[in-house]
């Protein structure tokens, strides 16, 4: 039955055909199925609409828009037809009107709610009440504009001013919220209609909650550049410079207007390379940016601040001309603490590029983040915690490129005062710069460290373990080579520039202080042990060995005729030693595959005497007569008492590991006295004595006894008989496994995790080791039991159980459990299968095919963790080229892997038949084509993400990336494994992609301006350098003579990333022989194995060289664009000379002081509400200095509350005060008005000059008197002179009238000086000069 199928008439001409057929209820599900999709596609249009796009896009994207609106209409209009329809009885009472709209409006609020604002809808009432708010507006300003108001349709005008402003501000939060729903009718409101209407709320009038409304509803209309321009037509700045200017009474207003900030910054802002934007804040919102951000009481410090960062990553200019970068830089030196390392990363991608890091002032600028360490002598122990925040920005600093080479300035100036400070004995926090270079080296500290720094002895260090057990470590994934880091690469060249400025020398120094050690020359001589081994390891062999001789050490061993020396010397030596040794038997190397263990000097022999032990007490067990035989059964007590706590276990496992090992002994042990037979009952599952023992530390013997019982009944045919005929083991554990799991009481879940039943899973594992023990399981249907428990869910620990405790070394049932286990229809088995067969590739030291053929079973998985950790142990296994080329024999499928599989196709490509399947597919045309065009610029993103990460570790802590691109090595690149072999040499020469790559270093190898080129030269060295990492990719780099080319990247690039990016990709040529020796042609040394082979390390002779930054010249300041010609008025002129003293920290306090008493005069205070005046002020504090708290101040003094009158006003006002320069004409020129006096005043016996009093004032009675001004002398620079010999005390009139005769002798003095100055003197002249005044003051 079809109820409702005319959407044509209701909704627009659209038809809704997916009705037909239904009932009412149906029909309602389906319209609101039809109504959520379509409200996804309109969202999903505007979200488009955000992008950049084209005009033939746009214009497509805005017709499906319209059409999915008109969807939208027409769905609801039907869904209202269903719903009254089926609601409405036959004759029911037709409603009211009234009752109707209502009912209407409360159904259109509940489908807008659910599904969105219509387009039309949304904009209609945007427009509604946008006019609303202009109606206010003139209501505001035109009283007589309410009575027309009245009269028109629509709500009451309200009748006060807090009705109004009551009004207005639901207004404005009803259109934010209109504005916040529907993005796309942002576009369509006026912003000049919208600024006008929310104006009168930014007034002084209004309150702080409208004005933080007005700017809360500006912000949300910005969308675009172009809004943001509109709106900064208007003259909006005063507004936002009162506001931002107000205390913290005013929280929520200042808070949306950062906000409304921070908006204009991202949207409006041009950002082109790095610094060299545009930012759209004028020069007024900037400086009152700064000055909150400078104020350290200010809640919104911190958010100012980031903020200034964020704008000197874009327009670095305009935080130059505007101060902000002198506020970064305290804020760099102050705190916050943990905006440190941010402002410090700003700083550093400034440094970067030559057109910013001419902003910088070598010297100054960037070494003040260093001054917590370097100013930390006599500041006491509670400067520890800033030199630790200080420690964490040099790390932050010297782990870039920039900033390291930044530091190398000035012949490594800042990294030596740095390393000098160790030197000062009497600095008690030297600790901390301790710490900072172990972090700086990524020297990990273990726990022996801290007993070695206490001065404890090491011998005797974990000795108390048992060698015999040592302690399960956990198991670890062992990679198949031991190849250093990326990460060494760099620091390699950190060692280099450190010792090189002495930090070894310093070190020694602290080892000289005392003869005595104490707890920080210990740890000293630990990081003096830890530099040389890290020097062997990442340095050139000169280098190197120049820095194990650690020549001062030796010679102060050496120094017979200072005694203190000779034991300083030789205690170090014999700390280092003691630390090597230690070291070496500590920390054993990490095991690599297919490689000997090595033989440990301290307790290898102690492992070989236990071996020898222990085989001798087997074969004098085995002899063991039948007497001796038979008082070691008995005294095992098994045969006297059944409480196996009664038991000798010691006794009984060595009964068992020996004289039962002998198969007469064992047939006597089962036939003629039964122990067998007692012990194996104790075993049995349904006896209850084994299973039921709690799973303790202690009790876990028993499951080992069990384990070699079996062993030792394996290795004899009688005892494989009596296990297969006579023992009721292995069918109990059948039963017991094959009963249904809520009947099972031995192998319940709650048994196994508390009680030693699970050790029956280690017995089986035995078991399976050998071939008669895999037959005995089979006999009893053991695989049977467990085929039924791996489908099943509810036990995962049985399953887990039995996977790890399996052996899989003989081909049967073990293996087909395994793989059962690996197709398991549960996510969290097939895991823990597959990572249980990883490890066991990982540890098997031959090759398996069946393991990597399961192993490949799983790429097929249709979950993707699954198929992600099979590539992980794929890779991984692949390092070795056996499995490698089986892998490739088996030829599999991994397309359908996506970009997780690439790296394993990759490795394909390194064997010629692997890039010949690969080829045939059509894998290498189709990566070629995406590498060159795409991913090589993913690669650095890659790389460099990669290498910020593992520099910078502890600086990223809440950067949470659990899934590692690659394990530190360089990464797979697509050319690099291409030119692995010769067919692939082949394809990228056919291709030409390398000629292109040689090309474009040659074009562009000193490139500084282009962002996009810059970035380019750091991917194609990246492939360069990979290519160049096998023999056969090298020809590519020798035919087209690149290697050149790249050194002079490497030294004279201007960019210091694209430098560092060249170092890396050098490092990469240097890991081939060949590489490595056309290297060291150029001056850069290649680092070397112990066996004399490139580790694909290098670094170059002249480290000052390719650490240098050429010099550059400071940008010349700004212009100012325009000037205010001069006032007119002499109290406008005293006002604003006491205005800009207040800039002056020094006379700040005289000024106020001043600026008070003037407006508490009444000729004064007409200027105070004068809006020329205002406007003075206005633009003086915003082209220069001024704290907040004087901002505050100065706005304060005026009486004007700012509202759009005085703002026009103010427009006015710049327009006719600018100074055009015209000079005018004789007749009209007048003089420039000077103040009238100086803020100090007049100095007073008593009394210091910078100190202001009543008779000091501008207007004084005296003053007042005379019939013409006296035009004041200008304020004299030189210093002040006074007549010692007063206490201070307060002058009588006499003293008064010495004054009076003082300043004329003062008057006297100035025409001497102006007649002496009309004469041509001799050099004596100025002696002569001084003499005579001295001589008429004293006259006076």
């Amino acid at each position: 039955m079809t109820l409702v199928n005319d959407g044509t008439a209701d909704g627009g001409g659209i038809s809704l055909p997916e009705l037909d057929g239904k009932e009412p209820a149906e029909q309602l599900d389906t319209l609101r199925d039809m109504l959520e999709k379509a409200t996804r596609l309109k969202e999903g249009a505007v979200n488009f609409l955000k992008m950049e796009l084209t005009e033939v896009v746009r214009m497509r994207v805005e017709a499906e828009l319209d059409q999915a609106n008109s969807r939208i209409e027409a769905i609801k209009k039907t869904i209202e037809s269903v719903s009254s329809r089926r609601k409405k009885p036959l004759g029911a009472r037709t409603q009211s009107p009234v009752v109707t709209k209502r009912s209407n409006d409360s159904k259109h609020s509940r489908h807008k709610d659910d599904g969105g604002d219509d387009f039309r809808t949304a904009k209609q009432q945007a427009s509604t009440l946008l006019r609303t708010l202009l109606s206010y507006a003139r209501h505001s300003l035109s009283p007589v504009s309410v009575s027309s108001a009245s009269s028109s349709a629509g709500p009451p005008p309200p009748t006060t001013e807090a009705e109004l402003e009551q009004a207005r501000t639901e207004t404005m939060n009803r259109l934010i919220a209109v504005l916040q729903r529907n993005v796309r009718v942002r576009f369509e409101v006026s912003m000049d209609e919208l600024v006008a209407a929310a104006t009168p709320a930014l007034a002084d009038h209004a309150s702080t909650r409208a004005r933080a409304t007005a700017y809360r509803l500006l912000r949300h209309s910005l969308v675009d550049r172009d809004s943001v321009e509109r709106l900064l037509e208007h003259s909006l700045e005063w507004y936002i410079v009162k506001s931002l200017t107000r205390d913290n009474k005013y929280a929520t207003e200042r808070e949306q207007v950062v906000k409304l900030l921070r908006v204009v910054v991202e949207i409006g802002a041009e950002r082109r390379s790095a610094g060299l934007g545009h930012v759209p804040l004028a020069e007024p919102v900037m400086r009152a940016l700064i000055a909150v951000a400078e104020h350290p009481e200010d809640p919104l410090r911190q958010i100012c601040c980031e903020t200034l960062v964020e704008i000197l990553l874009i327009d670095v200019d305009l935080m130059a001309w505007t101060g902000g970068t002198r506020v970064l830089f305290q804020a760099l030196s102050e705190g916050p603490i943990e905006l440190v390392p941010l402002i410090a990363t700003a700083f550093l991608y400034i440094v970067d590029a030559p057109k910013t890091r001419a902003y910088m002032h070598p010297g100054t600028d960037l070494e003040i983040a260093l001054s917590g360490i370097t100013d930390a002598y006599g500041k006491g122990p509670a400067h520890a915690e800033r030199m630790r925040a200080t420690a964490k920005v040099v790390s932050v600093i010297l782990r870039t490129w920039s900033g390291l080479m930044y530091l190398c300035m000035d012949d490594m100036l800042s990294i030596r005062t740095m390393i000098n400070t160790l030197r000062i004995p009497s600095l008690e926090t030297r600790e901390v710069i301790l710490d900072m270079f172990f972090e700086l080296l990524h020297i990990q500290t273990p726990e022996w460290y801290q007993t070695f720094i206490d001065g404890r002895r090491l011998t005797m260090y974990r000795r108390h373990r048992s060698l015999s057990n040592p302690p399960k470590e956990k198991e670890t994934p062992v990679k198949a080579s031991d190849k250093l880091k990326l990460t060494d690469q760099y620091i390699s060249l950190l060692m280099a520039v450190l010792t090189k400025a002495g930090l070894l020398d310093a070190l020694i120094a602290m080892l000289e202080e005392s003869t005595l050690g104490s707890s920080l020359s210990r740890k000293a001589t630990l990081l003096i042990g830890e530099v040389l081994q890290i020097a062997n390891k990442v340095l050139p062999l000169g280098l190197a060995a120049k820095l194990q001789t650690i020549p001062r050490i030796f010679a102060l061993a050496a120094d017979y005729t200072e005694g203190e020396h000779r034991i300083v010397g030789t205690t170090a030596l014999a700390a280092i030693d003691s630390f090597n040794r230690h070291r070496t038997r500590l920390q054993p190397a990490a095991p690599v595959r297919d490689s000997r263990q090595r033989a440990n000097s301290v307790e290898d022999h102690v492992r070989r005497g236990q071996r020898q032990v222990e085989q001798v007490k087997i074969k004098l067990a085995m002899q063991m007569d039948d007497k001796t035989f038979q008082a070691l059964i008995i005294e095992t007590q098994v045969l006297l008492r059944g409480d196996y706590t009664k038991w000798s276990y010691e006794t009984l496992l060595d009964l068992i590991e020996g004289p039962l090992l002998n198969a007469k002994r064992l047939e006597e042990a089962i036939k003629v006295s039964k122990f067998v037979k007692i012990l194996m009952k104790f075993f049995h599952p349904f006896s209850h004595r084994f299973s039921d023992i709690k799973k303790t530390k202690a009790n876990v013997k028993w499951i080992k006894l069990g384990c070699t019982l079996l062993t030792t009944l394996m290795a004899n045919a009688d005892g494989v008989r009596y296990l297969s005929m006579e023992d009721e083991f292995l069918p109990q554990i059948f039963n017991g496994s094959n009963t249904a799991p809520d009947f099972d009481p031995i192998f319940s879940k709650k048994r196994v995790e508390e009680t030693l039943t699970s050790g029956y899973l280690d017995m089986i594992g035995t078991l399976s080791k050998q071939k008669n023990g895999l037959e005995l399981l089979e006999k009893h249907k053991i695989f049977t039991a467990f085929y039924h428990m791996s489908e099943l869910r509810s036990r995962e620990d049985l399953i887990k159980g039995i996977i790890e405790n399996i052996d899989y070394t003989n081909d049967g049932h073990p293996r087909i459990v395994l793989s059962k286990a690996l197709t398991s229809s549960y996510k969290h088995i097939r895991l823990y299968a597959t990572r249980h067969l990883g490890r066991l590739i990982q540890a098997s030291p031959a090759t398996n095919a069946w393991m990597l053929r399961l192993l490949l079973t799983q790429l097929y998985d249709p979950d993707r963790d699954v198929c992600e950790l099979a590539v992980q142990f794929l890779e991984e296994a692949c390092e070795s080229q056996d499995i490698l080329q089986i892998v490739v024999d088996m030829q599999p499928t991994l397309e359908h892997l996506g970009e997780v599989a690439n790296s394993l196709l990759y490795k394909f490509m390194s064997t010629p038949v692997g890039f010949r399947y690969l080829y045939d597919v059509g894998f290498i045309e189709r990566e070629m084509d995406m590498w060159l065009h795409e991913r090589n610029f993913h690669y650095v993103v890659e790389v460099e993400v990669y290498l910020s990460r593992e520099l910078n570790f502890n600086a990223s802590e809440d950067f949470d990336d659990d899934s590692q691109a690659f394990d530190g090595t360089v990464p797979p690149h697509f050319y690099g494994e291409l030119a692995k072999t010769e067919l692939g040499c082949e394809v990228l020469r056919e291709k030409g992609h390398f000629a292109e790559f040689a090309h474009f270093i040659r074009q562009h190898a000193l490139e500084s301006d282009d962002s996009e080129f810059i970035f380019k030269l750091k991917s194609v060295l990246w492939a360069v350098g990979n290519v160049a990492t096998s023999e056969k990719g090298l020809r590519f780099l020798e035919e087209e003579e690149i290697i050149r080319n790249m050194l002079e990247i490497a030294e004279f690039s201007p960019i210091l990333s694209v430098r560092g990016t060249c170092f890396f990709a050098l490092g990469l040529v240097s890991s081939t022989a060949q590489g490595a020796e056309i290297l060291d042609d150029y001056g850069w040394e290649s680092t070397l194995s112990p066996l004399g082979s490139p580790t694909g390390l290098c670094i170059p002779s002249d480290i000052d060289k390719f650490v240098s930054i050429p010099a550059w010249e400071e940008p010349e300041p700004p212009k100012r664009v325009r000037e205010l010609v001069p006032p007119t008025s002499q109290e406008e002129v005293d006002v604003l000379s006491a205005i800009s003293n207040l800039a002056n920290t020094v006379i700040a306090n005289a000024a106020s002081r001043s600026l008070a008493r003037m407006k508490s005069k009444s000729e004064y205070r007409h200027i105070f509400s004068s809006p020329s005046l205002y406007y003075r002020v206005l633009y003086m504090i915003s082209t220069q200095r001024y704290r907040l708290p004087v901002r505050r101040y100065i706005l304060e003094l005026f009486d004007i509350p700012l509202d759009a009158g005085v703002v026009r006003a103010l427009v006015s006002y710049s327009n006719s005060l600018e100074d055009t320069g015209n000079a005018a004409s004789p007749g009209q020129a007048c003089p420039r008005l000077q103040p009238r006096a100086s803020v100090f005043g007049r100095p007073v016996r008593g009394r210091r000059a910078s100190e202001s009093d009543e008779d000091e004032s501008l207007n004084s009675e005296d003053e007042k008197e005379q019939p013409k001004p006296k035009v004041e002398r200008p304020v004299s620079l030189l210093p002040a002179r006074r007549v010692s010999g007063f206490d201070g005390v307060e002058q009588d009139e006499e003293g008064r009238r010495k004054e009076s005769n003082l300043d004329m002798a003062r008057e006297r003095e100035e025409k001497m000086a102006a007649l002496l100055r009309g004469r041509s003197m001799s050099m004596g002249g100025s002696g002569h000069r001084r003499s005579k005044v001295e001589h008429e003051d004293n006259n006076s």
